[in-house]
């Protein structure tokens, strides 16, 4: 029997725990790597604040690498998910070899553009002549292992499909236990500054990447990618991309909203404002990462009980996973509220930074406890195979409403009304996800 199998006939909270807390584990582990660079970054001799904002300007070219990844990994594991629940094994292998041939195609991919047109896209990003050419010698080095993380990545969202969350967690820590030792070592040992931290950061991307392979070109393993599956067949591949559209879009607009972000903080608060915001996406990264590895295991299962037919599964997966993010992204709104002072403390301690922080961070996490809803919410829909709900709703917070806020706001209001445009997109899109997400979950017939 394939370990699949028991999604849908185990107890639901027990698959939740079971699926959902090593994608929790791993996300956080996986968001250390950013979060690390940050925080070595901003306390080293010669980087300071200027670092932190260097690599700040990098943060949306590197979630639209992530991009591409999601979009091929979670598309094809929820595609791999239905197949599996439908029985059909033999088409989920051949989703999965095609899925590993994207994954490989967007890296180098990314990896030619990225080289080609580096200094470009930073000053398009909104690097100031100050802070280019510490971004620069962070990116470069980024794009070299874009194929590391792209495929690493990816592969890790079919490694929970196969019945296998806990060596998804293990690949993650490996890869970021693996960062951290080298951060110190480049940065603090070797002296290579901002360069070395890119260097730690694709070297441990390459260490996963190497991992989850030897999973899946194991003989012993349950789904084994194989070169007759590799060839990329139209029909999966639009089928691939079309599920993994929502996780695509969120990433895009994620990417979309920090060159907004970054060019209107340059504008009316300079480059300490940019740095604030690189400390603002950390915390920001560490408070969601748990609420999107929940949401991995809850899609898992709901794909699954989706193409077995069992709705009731489905529902109640989403009560119990909506409940958990909730309360979690309350705790974090709590700590926000608490310690701000602590928290900016960590990554850098100039006066005007953490002075600036401190409002910052209160103001835009003012809604962040209906976030965990939000995001669960819009992710039903790509679990069910209706990505085009998905995508309207994973857009309705950064696309359609807190970018258009952040440059109304700010011509209005200045440096103020960028940081109150956060808490009013959180809001309004979590209000229109909970009636899209009511009639959505009523639509399930059983």
């Amino acid at each position: 029997m394939r370990k699949t199998d028991s999604l849908g006939t185990d107890r639901v909270s027990a698959l939740l725990v079971r699926f959902s807390f090593p994608a929790i584990v791993g996300m956080v582990v996986n968001a250390l790597y950013n979060v690390v660079d940050r925080v070595f970054i901003g306390n080293a001799p010669g980087l300071g604040a200027h670092g932190l904002a260097g690599i700040t300007i990098g943060f949306p070219i590197m979630i639209a690498l992530q991009s591409i990844a999601l979009m091929i990994g979670v598309g094809g594991a929820t595609l791999f998910s239905i197949k599996l629940g439908e029985g059909k094994n033999e088409q989920a292998l051949e989703v999965l070899g095609n899925g590993f041939s994207l994954l490989l195609v967007g890296g180098t991919i990314f990896l030619l553009l990225g080289q080609v047109f580096l200094f470009p896209l930073l000053q398009l990003f909104g690097a100031s002549d100050v802070i280019l050419p510490y971004s620069a010698a962070y990116m470069r080095v980024i794009f070299f292992g874009a194929i590391f993380q792209v495929t690493s990545m990816g592969l890790n969202n079919f490694l929970r499909a196969d019945g296998q969350p806990k060596l998804a967690m293990i690949t993650m820590f490996m890869g970021a236990g693996t960062n951290i030792v080298l951060d110190a070592l480049f940065i603090y040992g070797l002296k290579m500054g901002i360069t070395g931290a890119a260097l730690a950061t694709i070297l441990a991307q390459g260490a996963s990447m190497t991992w989850i392979l030897f999973y899946f070109l194991n003989r012993r393993s349950q789904s084994r990618i194989r070169w007759k599956y590799m060839r990329l067949r139209p029909a999966m591949v639009q089928n691939i991309l079309l599920l993994g559209l929502p996780s695509f879009a969120l990433q895009i607009s994620n990417s979309i909203l920090g060159v907004v972000v970054n060019r209107s903080l340059l504008l009316h608060g300079g480059d300490i404002a940019v740095s604030v915001m690189g400390v603002i996406n950390s915390v920001q990264t560490l408070i969601l990462m748990p609420i999107i590895g929940l949401d991995q295991g809850v899609r898992t299962i709901v794909s699954f009980n989706f193409g077995a037919r069992r709705h009731d599964r489905i529902r109640e997966t989403e009560r119990l996973a909506i409940t958990a993010a909730t309360l979690y992204a309350l705790i974090g709104w709590v700590l926000t509220r608490l310690f701000p002072v602590q928290i900016i403390s960590i990554f850098n301690r100039e006066p005007d930074l953490v002075r600036f922080g401190v409002t910052a961070i209160r103001v835009w996490f003012w809604c962040l406890p209906v976030v965990g809803f939000q995001v669960l919410g819009a992710n039903f829909f790509q679990a069910i195979g209706r990505p085009g709900s998905a995508i309207v709703l994973t857009l309705a917070r950064q696309g359609f409403l807190l970018v258009p806020a952040i440059l109304l706001f700010s011509r209005q209001w200045g440096i103020d009304g960028i940081l109150y445009a956060a808490p009013f997109a959180d809001g309004l899109s979590a209000l229109i996800t909970a009636i899209s997400f009511y009639f959505g979950i009523r639509s399930l017939a059983g």
